[in-house]
């Protein structure tokens, strides 16, 4: 039996609720697109709605594969994942049974694009301090080897949202990929392996020291991609490990962790408190929040560095992001998206693509060509005309 009010944020569930019915997010309130559709009036009905929803969908996968409908079938299980990945991630309590229910749910139908899938996935389990940290391997078809990446998901995210297995980025540009679920993250959290301020750069050396025993990995050109709160660990990982020949961060997560925390949406510290074990907020300000900074480590990174930022980011203002980029002493680059916040995807800088394929078109680029000593470059974005992160003629 749950607390009740065990988190101060829970006090702001009536606004939560407005905003989820309002404009169908729980979070990053600047864009206009709904992750949920208008039938989700207030949070509590994220988990039957959003899950009805994949049951939906995942009728059809299995349908359309009985069928023979290779192609449809992938669509409608991925389809499928990303809503039961909403259904489970709103239940933020250990062993609740709804939230294992979903996530049961969304790891079925993954085993099922894998098991369609046109290029080889398989899921690796990579031992680390007396647990076990499960990924998804990515590969070329021909297993040939050749540079990889390792993936690092935000905190709303789990291993099976990225990448879309109908066209994978990293594959289609000749890189294999390895997506993990970290301390706190999608499998980790139901194992209860917990997120502290420091075991997740330990636990994504685990996964490299994995990965660079692989056949398919060339050692020597491994990229490191972090995402949202990934780019906080990405950050944390690339000053400790030098095995990193490139790192990108997309949405950052820089500075200290009071915006995400204390000003953003009340979803951020809930998720996180689950994530880390910890159920008294004056506990979790006091022996997780006050030590998640950046500041410091981007002088102990090795390797060439992008950093891409949206303008208005409300989890990071700018001005911290380009604190971390001046801290970088190695060849470094930095897109500044006009006029954007906390983006991942349709981004109207980038004509409405997803920042995931410019991003690993950078980093294929520095782990097979480098960037000279010195380099440094700061790209202003802009929102809707010009050349993305390209120079114009």
């Amino acid at each position: 039996m749950k607390l009740a009010n065990e988190r101060r944020r829970d006090e702001q569930a009536w606004l939560l609720d407005m905003m989820v019915k309002f404009t169908g997010r729980v979070q990053n309130f600047a864009y206009d697109e709904r992750d949920f559709p208008p039938e989700v009036k207030s949070y509590a009905m994220i988990p039957k709605l959003m899950g009805r929803q994949g049951m939906h969908q995942e009728a059809i996968a299995r349908g359309a594969e009985r069928a023979g409908h290779r192609d449809t079938a992938l669509e409608a299980y991925w389809r499928a994942v990303n809503s039961y990945h909403f259904a489970q991630h709103a239940v933020y309590y250990d062993d609740h049974p709804v939230k294992l229910r979903w996530y049961q749910r969304l790891s079925d139908c993954y085993d099922r694009i894998i098991a369609l899938s046109d290029y080889p996935m398989e899921r690796v389990e990579v031992p680390w301090e007396g647990k076990s940290i499960q990924g998804i391997f990515h590969c070329l078809p021909d297993r040939r080897k050749a540079p990889t990446v390792l993936f690092l998901p935000g905190m709303d995210m789990v291993k099976e949202r990225f990448p879309d297995p109908r066209a994978n980025p990293a594959v289609r540009r000749g890189m294999n990929l390895l997506v993990m679920d970290g301390p706190g993250q999608g499998i980790s959290n139901l194992r209860k392996i917990r997120v502290t301020p420091d075991n997740y750069e330990r636990a994504a050396s685990a996964v490299i020291d994995y990965l660079v025993k692989r056949p398919e990995v060339d050692p020597e050109r491994l990229g490191l991609f972090g995402v949202s709160m990934g780019s906080f660990w990405g950050v944390k990982t690339a000053a400790r490990d030098s095995r990193i020949k490139a790192l990108a961060t997309l949405a950052s997560c820089f500075g200290t962790k009071t915006a995400i925390f204390e000003q953003a949406s009340p979803r951020f510290k809930r998720v996180f408190m689950y994530m880390a074990g910890v159920h008294s907020e004056e506990e979790f300000d006091r022996t997780v929040a006050v030590h998640m900074s950046t500041g410091g480590y981007g002088r102990q990174i090795r390797c060439p560095t992008l950093v891409v930022q949206g303008e208005f980011d409300p989890l990071t203002p700018l001005e911290d992001a380009e604190e971390l980029f001046e801290e970088l002493q190695v060849p470094k680059e930095m897109w500044v998206m006009e006029d954007d916040f906390h983006g991942l995807w349709r981004l109207h800088g980038l004509g409405g693509m997803d920042a995931f394929g410019f991003v690993l078109d950078w980093l294929k680029d520095v782990l097979e060509k480098g960037l000279p000593q010195g380099y440094r470059r700061v790209k202003q974005v802009p929102l809707k005309t010009g050349a993305g992160p390209y120079d114009e003629l």
